[in-house]
Formats: structure tokens, C-alpha cells, sequence
């Protein structure tokens, strides 16, 4: 698999993550257990999984001067993500992530801290480095009109855009158009298109709203359902490998930074999703965000064993 540029424009967060037997009512304490903390933010996620799936990848974001930031940062350059783009702010702290897993699912309170200072005016500087890449990847934990910004850099220098929609937004129409890939999850889906996104039919139904809205490619994640996507007109659903589901965290992120890697390596869309749903299955069956993000040689060895 040859190397190519996947620039990540995005969130840095830290996860401090803990497990529980069932979610806590309001003004109740529950006990926990496996507390942890781990590198997230689902910019830095989607980073460090092209990374480790053979991607030559930059990452464009803001942390705080302080000891998570320090440690995102480090945690990049340790995955060998070019990190020389995201800055350190002393006028605001890293962004934090309070995940509750149960059951292997998981709800999520953030503070998006220092994400929320990656400016538009920021990315002007950024366009020789978005022209140099085959995509531009890109979530929602950073302000919307960054992301707007990116995006044009990307179109008007023919770099394909990928955008994840999470957390769910109201998007405007003309982000849409210029988006080549979008994947949501089947909430998301639900949220942008107002289609009921709970059955592989359905998901269809609202990819194609989402179609119609000018978007080239549409892939709806749906967790053990699998993946509804279009191969030109025709929409596709693809299941996924049946497995023990120890934590979802990162699933989303490792999923689209591998379609990145598949894409930007020629990939047609049948077998890069193929190749995105082996990595997000593998992601699950391990606890915490990045922790859980397999390599290249992890995904191959898996293939093997299931010829």
C-alpha cells in the first residue's frame, strides 16, 4: 500500500473513560470500575487510524498548554502523525471527554476546550499544506465555519473531501454539495435528512435524500447492521463481522479514517468499505478510543484468519 497525504482538520480531546453496569439516574451514584484515561477527539482519532493503517498523515487542530495537551500531542507524533499544525493555547484548556461505557455502548459529555478556538482565519495559512493532500478529513467538534472554510480550500484545489457529521448539525446546503463523502452514523443521518434511519431500509431511504442534496458518495454506519452506501445510483448494504462488542468508543472515527486510506489509495467504494468495516469491527473488540485503533498488520492478520 503506497503512502499518500490525508490531512485530519479537527478536535483534540482527552477521554477519561469509565465502565458501568447500567447508566446512573439523575442525583444517583453508581459504582464504577476500569477507569482510564485516553487520547480522543474524534479529529485526532481519525488521525492516528490512517496513520496506523499506512497513512502519511497531518493533522491540523488546537489543544491548551497543559499537561493533556502536552500529551495529545506527544501521543501524535508517537503514531507518527505530523503534528507541527496544532497549536498550544494558554488562554484555554484541552478539550475533555467524560465517557460512561455499559454493555460495550457508551454516552459522552464533552467540553470542547480548545477546539473551539480553530478559526477559519486559521486555515487560510493551512492551503498549501490542504492542496498537497488527496483528502481533506473532517468532523463537527470544531466550529462550523472552519470546517466551511477547509472545505472550500479543498474544492477549489481539487482535493476530495470526506466529512464525518458528528456531533449532528443542522448543515447547510451548499457544505453538502461540495462534500464527496459523508458518513454518518444512522442518528446523524436521521438528524441531517429528518428520515427514521432504524432499519437497513430505511437508511437507504434517507441516503438517498441525502444524494439528491448533491453529495457523490453517502456511507450511513449502523453499528452490527452493518453499512448502507451507494455504489454510483445503487444503494448497497454491506454486514459486518459478527464479534464481542467491548467498547463502540472510536468505532465512527477508525471507520473513516480508514475509507481516507482506502480512497486515497485508489480503492473503488465496494472495497473500501469492505476494508472500513474490518477496521471498526476490530476497534470494538478493545476498550478506550485510540487505544482500540488497529494497525495495518492487525487488519491483515484478522483477514487471514477468517479465510
Amino acid at each position: 500500500m503506497k503512502l499518500n497525504r490525508i490531512v485530519v482538520l479537527g478536535s483534540l480531546n482527552m477521554d477519561l473513560v469509565i465502565a458501568a453496569p447500567r447508566m446512573p439516574v439523575m442525583g444517583e451514584t453508581i459504582f464504577g470500575k476500569g477507569f482510564m484515561t485516553s487520547p480522543g477527539g474524534k479529529g485526532a482519532n481519525q488521525a492516528v487510524a490512517a496513520s496506523r493503517l499506512g497513512g502519511e498523515v497531518a493533522m491540523i487542530g488546537c489543544v491548551g498548554d497543559d499537561l493533556f495537551g502536552r500529551e495529545l500531542v506527544e501521543n501524535l507524533r508517537a503514531n507518527l502523525v505530523a503534528a507541527e499544525n496544532v497549536r498550544m493555547l494558554k488562554e484555554v484548556p484541552t478539550g475533555v471527554a467524560v465517557i460512561t461505557v455499559v454493555n460495550g455502548d457508551n454516552c459522552i459529555i464533552l467540553d470542547s476546550g480548545a477546539n473551539h478556538s480553530v478559526k477559519p482565519q486559521d486555515i487560510t495559512p493551512m492551503e498549501s499544506l490542504i492542496k498537497s493532500a488527496d483528502i481533506l478529513l473532517l468532523q463537527l467538534e470544531i466550529p462550523l465555519e472552519t470546517v466551511e472554510k477547509a472545505v472550500e480550500i479543498a474544492v477549489r484545489n481539487g482535493v476530495k473531501v470526506i466529512l464525518n457529521p458528528a456531533p449532528a448539525l443542522n448543515l447547510p446546503v451548499e457544505l453538502l454539495k461540495r462534500v464527496d463523502v459523508l458518513t454518518p452514523n444512522e442518528s446523524e443521518c436521521e438528524y441531517i435528512t429528518g428520515v427514521e434511519c432504524g432499519t437497513v431500509e430505511a437508511a437507504g431511504k434517507a441516503a438517498e435524500c441525502l444524494l439528491e442534496k448533491g453529495i457523490k458518495q453517502v456511507a450511513v454506519t449502523m453499528g452490527a447492521k452493518g453499512v448502507v452506501y451507494n455504489a454510483g445510483k445503487r444503494i448497497v448494504h454491506k454486514g459486518v463481522p459478527m464479534v464481542k462488542a467491548i467498547d463502540t468508543t472510536a468505532a465512527g472515527d477508525s471507520f473513516s479514517g480508514a475509507l481516507a486510506v482506502a480512497l486515497s489509495n485508489d480503492k473503488d467504494m465496494d472495497e473500501a468499505i469492505e476494508f472500513a468495516n474490518t477496521v471498526a469491527t476490530l476497534t470494538v473488540t478493545k476498550k478506550g478510543a485510540q487505544n482500540s485503533l488497529p494497525y495495518l498488520k492487525d487488519v491483515r492478520a484478522w483477514l487471514m484468519d477468517q479465510r
